[in-house]
């Protein structure tokens, strides 16, 4: 990156350690390994064994300062395949020193009568996580992001002013579940609910917009889609009506840190544009002390 465009801070918005789960990566040889490779290959990575570098938190740190990333948020997942513990993510986050913010993760079907509420008011309250992930379309029995078991879940981020993630994009198992429209119905049901969408729906990229022009509480995280076809639309939306809401992330494993900066400056933003992507609308979201 060149020193002219560099902004002040970055905040990595999707960025998980690869010893955090098998399916980040941390077991070589592996399904799960090979499938990390897969997905660099397909998003254009110069790199696609970068994950390996760095097997423990010291080392995931180094890559971080070499990207020039001052904080890097790590989403968790609950679903049948990928269970990262909520404790985990906190201990993780305090042991970081401040380089890593937890976002916390709900599966409503592991919960009964307001078990679900009750774990998400848990992230916030007793871990101090930053947020509260959902996977519905990844469950045992997939549902929409607006299924009413979610509600609930919704509610407890909303009371509290927590950003909910919601995950996304051309992985879901059934498609008709990576839809965008569904957002605008939780944006309306909850005004004040901060909804982060991980993946931002791509390839929905035109109703995904669309949705964010409609609802001030949508925020739009294209991450690795970014850089994905048709992922430039993201980044003109950032420099016109949705300046406030685009968020920059590298999805590592599954594309390297420096390497998603470097190409995310490359798109040429106007310098406001690049500091509220990079970092000042994360920053807002998620209370960061980085002025």
């Amino acid at each position: 990156m060149t020193r002219s465009n560099r902004p002040r801070h970055i905040v990595d918005m999707r960025a998980r350690p690869s010893f955090l789960h098998s399916f980040f990566g941390a077991e070589p040889g592996s399904a799960d390994f090979e499938t990390v490779r897969w997905m660099n290959r397909r998003l254009g990575s110069e790199d696609i064994d970068h994950f390996t570098r760095a097997p423990d938190l010291p080392s995931f740190c180094r890559e971080l300062d070499a990207a020039e990333i001052d904080v890097a948020v790590m989403v968790g997942r609950s679903t049948p395949s990928v269970r990262i513990s909520n404790d985990v993510l906190a201990t993780l986050s305090r042991s970081s020193e401040g380089r890593l913010i937890g976002v916390g993760s709900v599966d409503p079907q592991l919960f009964t009568g307001r078990g679900a509420a009750d774990e998400a008011e848990r992230c916030l309250k007793e871990l101090k996580l930053a947020g509260v992930n959902v996977d519905p379309a990844f469950l045992g029995e997939p549902i929409s992001h607006e299924d009413e078991t979610l509600f609930p879940v919704y509610e407890v981020c909303a009371d509290i002013g927590a950003p909910v993630f919601m995950m996304s994009g051309p992985t879901t198992p059934d498609l008709r579940l990576n839809d965008p429209l569904a957002v605008d119905r939780i944006a309306r049901a909850f005004p004040t609910l901060p909804i982060i969408c991980c993946h931002a729906f791509y390839p929905h990229i035109d109703e995904m917009i669309g949705v964010a022009f409609r609802n001030e509480n949508v925020f739009v995280s294209p991450d690795m889609y970014l850089f994905a076809p048709g992922g430039r639309r993201y980044a003109d939306a950032a420099s016109g009506c949705l300046a406030d809401q685009v968020l920059f992330g590298s999805s590592y494993p599954f594309r390297p840190l420096g390497q998603s900066v470097a190409d995310f400056l490359r798109l040429d933003l106007d310098e406001e544009v690049i500091e509220k992507v990079a970092w000042r609308n994360a920053a807002r979201l998620l209370r960061l002390d980085l002025a």
